[in-house]
C-alpha cells in the first residue's frame, strides 16, 4: 500500500508489538493503583509524570550518542529489550512504590530508542514524505494500542479479575519486538554527518523557537491516565476501560496518516494548530461533561488530536534540525514532553484533589489555546 523501504515496515511493526504489550497494561493502571494498591490521584500522576520525564532525559542523552554513531540499531535493540523485560514485572507489585519502579524502568527503555529510532526513520525519507513516513509509523503505533486493549478486554472477559496474569503475559509481545528488530538491516558506513560538532546550539534557533511553544503546550498536557480515571468513575468500573482505550487508539491510527500526509501539502503548523485546538475542546469537554456517553464522546474526539499532532511534530523537527544533529534534536524535542508531562501530571492530581477534576481539565484547555496561538505567532 505504501512504497516505504523496508526498515521503515520493521520499525512500525515493533511499534505495534511493543504497544500492544504496554497498552494491555496502560488504561488499567489507574484502576489497579486506586482500587488494588490503594494509591491516590496524586500518587497517580507523580508515577506517570516520573516515568514520562526519565524516559525524556535519556532521549537527550541517546540523541546525542546516536548523532556520533553510524550504528543506531544497537541503541534502539536495547531500548525495546529493556522495556520488554521490565514491563511484565507489574503482575508482582503490591505497592504503588513498586509500580513506580516498574513504569520508570519501561521509560528508561523508551527514553533510548524513541530518538535514535526517529533518526533512523528520518534518514530515510525526503522533505516531501516526512509526514507521510512519521504518520505511518504513529498509525502502526497506535494500531498496537488497539489491539493490545482488545486483547486485554477478551483475557478479561474470559478470567475476570486476573489481571496479574493478564500484566505477565505481555513478555510476548516483547518478544517479538526483539525479534524483529534483529532483522532490520542498517547502513552503517561513515558519513560526514557523524563528525559534525555536537552541541545544543547546533539544532539552530527555528527549532529552538518550537520547543519554546511546545513547552506551553505540554505544562497542560499531563498524563491520559486522569481522563481514564475519570472514564472508570463514570463507568462504574474497569471492565471496558481497555475497549475505550483500543476505540480512541482505532481513531489515533485512522487519522494519522492522512494527518501527516496532509501537513505534507498545507503546511506543518497548520495540522499541529488544528490538533492542539483539538486537544483544547477535548479538555473543555471533560470539564463540563458528567455522564459516560459525553465523555465517550469527546474521547474519541481525542483521537484526531493524536493523528493530526503526533506525527506531523516530528516531522517538523526533522524540518527544522540540521541533518547531523536530529538524534539530538528529537531527544530534545521528547525531553520538552517528558518534563512538561511531569510538571503538568503532578500539578493535574494536586488541582484535581483540591478544586476538582473540572478545574484541572480547564487549566489543561487554557494552555493548549495559549501554545495554539503562539504557534501561529511565532513560529515561521
Amino acid at each position: 500500500m505504501f512504497d516505504f523501504p523496508r526498515s521503515v515496515w520493521l520499525l512500525g511493526w515493533v511499534s505495534l508489538a511493543t504497544d500492544a504489550g504496554t497498552e494491555a497494561i496502560y488504561p488499567l493502571l489507574p484502576f489497579f493503583l486506586t482500587q488494588v494498591l490503594g494509591a491516590g490521584a496524586v500518587s497517580l500522576g507523580v508515577i506517570e509524570g516520573a516515568a514520562e520525564a526519565v524516559n525524556s532525559f535519556l532521549k537527550i542523552l541517546s540523541g546525542r550518542v546516536a548523532d556520533r554513531s553510524p550504528a543506531k540499531r544497537p541503541l534502539v535493540l536495547f531500548g525495546y529489550g529493556v522495556s520488554s523485560l521490565a514491563r511484565p514485572f507489574i503482575a508482582i507489585t503490591t505497592s504503588w512504590t513498586q509500580v513506580f519502579t516498574v513504569r520508570v524502568l519501561d521509560r528508561v527503555g523508551k527514553g533510548v530508542r524513541g530518538a535514535p529510532r526517529d533518526a533512523l526513520l528520518a534518514a530515510t525519507a525526503t522533505p516531501h514524505t516526512r509526514g507521510k513516513i512519521f504518520g505511518f509509523h504513529r498509525a502502526m503505533d497506535n494500531l498496537g494500542a488497539v489491539v493490545g486493549p482488545l486483547a486485554a478486554t477478551a483475557f478479561l472477559w474470559m478470567y475476570p479479575g486476573r489481571l496479574r496474569t493478564l500484566f505477565a503475559l505481555t513478555i510476548v509481545p516483547g518478544i517479538v519486538s526483539i525479534v524483529l528488530i534483529l532483522l532490520i538491516r542498517e547502513d552503517t558506513a561513515p558519513t560526514a554527518e557523524h563528525h559534525a560538532p555536537q552541541t545544543t546550539e547546533s539544532v539552530g534557533r527555528p527549532f529552538t523557537i518550537f520547543m519554546i511553544v511546545l513547552t506551553v503546550f505540554t505544562l497542560g498536557n499531563s498524563t491520559d491516565a486522569f481522563l481514564l480515571l475519570k472514564l472508570t468513575d463514570a463507568a462504574g468500573g474497569a471492565k471496558f476501560v481497555p475497549l475505550m482505550w483500543a476505540a480512541l487508539n482505532f481513531v489515533k491510527a485512522a487519522v494519522s496518516v492522512v494527518g501527516g500526509s496532509w501537513s505534507d501539502r498545507i503546511g506543518r503548523r497548520q495540522v499541529i494548530g488544528l490538533g492542539w485546538l483539538i486537544y483544547a475542546a477535548v479538555y473543555a469537554g471533560f470539564a463540563i461533561s458528567t455522564s459516560l456517553a459525553g465523555l465517550l464522546a469527546w474521547f474519541m474526539i481525542y483521537g484526531f488530536y493524536f493523528g493530526f499532532a503526533e506525527g506531523t511534530e516530528k516531522a517538523l523537527v526533522a524540518d527544522l534540525a540540521p541533518a547531523e544533529s536530529r538524534g539530538t534534536a528529537y531527544g530534545i524535542y521528547t525531553a520538552v514532553q517528558g518534563i512538561g508531562a511531569l510538571a503538568a501530571s503532578i500539578v493535574f492530581g494536586l488541582l484535581w484533589n483540591a478544586f476538582g477534576a473540572a478545574i484541572a481539565f480547564g487549566v489543561g484547555a487554557a494552555l493548549a489555546l495559549t501554545a495554539t496561538a503562539l504557534l501561529f505567532i511565532i513560529v515561521r
